[in-house]
């Protein structure tokens, strides 16, 4: 928290600006550091570093989803020009554009889990509610109403699932899935770190 002698500054004043847009900069001392060492892939195919990701992704979420951004990545002046830097832009694209079809199926699949369970939900409730009627004229009015009552909370609890995955779960996907088509076209400068 800031004391009170001093201003209070947004977050758009802590990043650097070119052109009007909010600069992603990333300072590395060789390529590598950019990538995920356990990944397996072929250089120019690899993930990249968890923490470069985050950097990148936290970024982008913490602006309004209309502000133009731009990638600076900054290495030693002896290795800009190296192939292994000139596949830093292509890789970093890639990666966030794998993000976002994985985004794409992991909606898909939520929202087709969502529409199923709604279907099995609505047809448990109204099970549930004409059960309710049918116990209702039972004679015996303490247990009638103890059994009419549970079946009309069971019902709606049959519900829950359903709403929470179409209206709360699918909308964290469907942000994360623009910011990562965002990164995957983001114009990339590999420059030499200022000396």
């Amino acid at each position: 928290m800031p004391l009170a002698s001093e201003p209070v500054r947004d977050i758009e004043s802590m990043y650097h600006k070119e052109d009007g847009r909010v600069l992603i900069e990333i300072k590395l001392m060789s390529v590598i550091q950019l990538f995920n060492s356990f990944d397996p892939a072929p250089f120019y195919e690899k993930e990249i570093d968890t923490q470069a990701e985050h950097y990148i992704v936290d970024t982008v979420r913490d602006f309004p989803a209309k502000t133009k951004f731009k990638i600076h990545i900054y290495l030693p002046p002896a290795l800009v020009a190296s192939e292994e830097a000139k596949k830093i832009i292509p890789a970093i694209h890639t990666h966030f554009h794998y993000r976002m079809l994985v985004a794409d199926r992991k909606f898909r699949s939520k929202f087709r889990f969502g529409r199923i369970s709604l279907l099995i939900g609505l047809v448990f409730l109204a099970v549930a509610l004409v059960a309710r009627q049918i116990v209702a004229t039972m004679n015996n009015h303490f247990l009638a109403q103890l059994l009419s009552d549970s079946l009309l909370i069971i019902g709606w609890a049959a519900m829950w699932e359903p709403i929470t995955v179409l209206l709360y779960e699918l909308w964290p996907i469907i942000r994360s899935r623009k910011i990562y088509e965002k990164i995957s076209t983001m114009e990339i400068e590999v420059l030499p770190l200022p000396g």
